[in-house]
């Protein structure tokens, strides 16, 4: 199920063609990626296999299944989909209970936006149980609606996440700026049709028309959001 916080009121910004903001969580807003790889080196070690760095940038962004998938096949793991799953869950917990720690710029953008009430969306690949840890350290206040892997039939890169975030707020998804880490999220959010911000973490992501390349969150800003979309509506 979607989870609809109604701390923030769902309005477009005022004055703007914007009408919503969708954050993506692990290696965007908070510093967690290489918490992900450090489970799955050390579960994976416990199952007899040493992962080589070559398979990070194949896994990074999840989904949860495929990542479980291709990381069995590459190993031949004597393990299920799901109880790998499960495996990785735990060691990841682990890792972030009480301590996750945020991108530079993540705590002043989710202040920004909420001090205009801008609708935003927190909209993830990771299961909902592993969201609502990290969501208590983010803040759940700053978010409208959150979508995790686990409440939607096809999670990234499939579009539904951010299109079902997009229903949720009342928003029109062309009026949207998605702000991603990996190309899995990326892909997700240009066939939902929203414009993209790509903040790379692990995995270099190209550039590509309608998609914003910058370095750090402590580049973006509600005005630098707001032109994304108004540029958009003029092409």
């Amino acid at each position: 199920m979607t989870s609809s916080i109604p701390a923030l009121a769902t309005r477009p910004a005022d004055g703007s063609a914007l009408q919503a903001v969708f954050l993506d969580m692990d290696g965007t807003l908070v510093d967690t990626e290489g918490f992900w790889w450090e489970a799955e080196v050390e579960v994976f070690a416990e199952l007899g296999h040493v992962l080589g760095d070559e398979h990070r940038e194949v896994v990074v962004g999840g989904p949860m299944t495929r990542s479980a998938a291709y990381l069995i096949k590459v190993t031949g793991a004597d393990i299920t989909v799901p109880e790998l799953s499960v495996l990785l869950n735990t060691k990841f917990e682990e890792r972030v209970n009480g301590d996750v720690p945020l991108m530079p710029g993540a705590r002043r953008l989710l202040t920004e936006l909420a001090a205009h009430e801008v609708p935003t969306a927190l909209v993830s690949a990771t299961h909902r149980r592993i969201m609502d840890g990290i969501l208590r350290a983010l803040g759940p206040e700053y978010f409208a609606v959150t979508v995790a892997g686990d409440e939607v039939e096809r999670t990234k890169p499939h579009p539904e996440p951010y299109l079902t975030a997009a229903r949720h707020v009342g928003a029109e998804p062309h009026r949207c700026v998605v702000v991603e880490d990996t190309h899995t999220g990326v892909t997700a959010a240009e066939t939902a049709g929203c414009q993209v911000v790509a903040v790379p973490s692990v995995s270099p992501i190209e550039p590509a028309a309608g998609r914003t390349l910058v370095t750090s969150l402590e580049e973006v800003d509600l005005s630098f959001l707001r032109s994304l979309v108004k540029l958009t509506h003029r092409a």
